[in-house]
């Protein structure tokens, strides 16, 4: 069952018929999901204070925006900002943005991008995807489908019939993901998408970044149906 600051996530995203990124981290959080240090700065000196108090750059900016859904589309992110110059710089240009309502500063996180979804058959329910993800994703296609919920097999299945499976398991000499961490997030996430079956239309976490220690949700975009 959805806490109730989750539930309060979702009706008040109603009117722009998606949940805005920070406020999709936040549910996810509230639900037990690993995501990056990050706030929603709405004026530049907040962001370089955050910053700054991530003990130091490089980190990532993101526009926030009900009117951009897809932020790379249009140049809304930018990564591996260096100071406080380059912070206000991505600042200014993303203030300049169509439905402007402020920025993401948050920690930057590396290894291995995958995408996990979630789509709903009016027939057989949840559907959930896993995939290599980042901008790449409709690129390379490489991707596993399974009904919900999931168990552990399942996961793990899902993994093994992607076709680059061998980038997770430690492909020559770089370190394997933590798959235990992997596994907990599909699971939790099927159970997550049961839970929201009748509230959302589709869930993309989207990149999720696996390393050796933790798999970590970075961005996220939860649609809503339509009223």
């Amino acid at each position: 069952m959805l806490r109730n600051e989750a539930l309060e996530i979702l009706n008040a995203s109603r009117k722009t018929g998606w949940v805005l990124e920070p406020e999709a981290k936040r549910l996810l959080f509230l639900e037990g999901f690993q995501i990056p240090k990050f706030t929603w700065a709405r004026n530049r000196e907040d962001a370089m204070i955050f910053a700054r108090g991530l003990g130091g750059y490089p980190v990532v900016a993101k526009v926030v925006s009900p009117r951009i859904i897809h932020k790379s589309d249009v140049g809304g992110v930018a990564t591996d900002i260096a100071n406080d110059a380059q912070l206000g710089a991505a600042f200014s240009r993303f203030s300049r943005m169509d439905g402007f309502e402020g920025v993401i500063v948050e920690e930057r996180v590396t290894g291995v991008e995958l995408i996990v979804g979630a789509t709903f058959d009016y027939q057989f329910g949840p559907v959930i995807l896993l995939g290599f993800g980042g901008t790449s994703v409709e690129i390379y296609k490489d991707t596993a489908l399974r009904l919900a919920p999931l168990g552990p097999k399942d996961a793990l299945s899902m993994v093994k019939q992607l076709k680059a499976h061998p980038l997770l398991e430690g492909y020559r000499g770089s370190e394997p993901v933590n798959m235990e961490e992997l596994v907990a997030l599909l699971t939790g996430f099927s159970r997550l998408i049961l839970d929201m079956e009748e509230l959302v239309e589709s869930v993309d976490l989207n990149p999720v970044v696996c390393a050796r220690d933790r798999c970590i949700i970075a961005d996220a975009r939860i649609m809503l149906p339509k009223s």
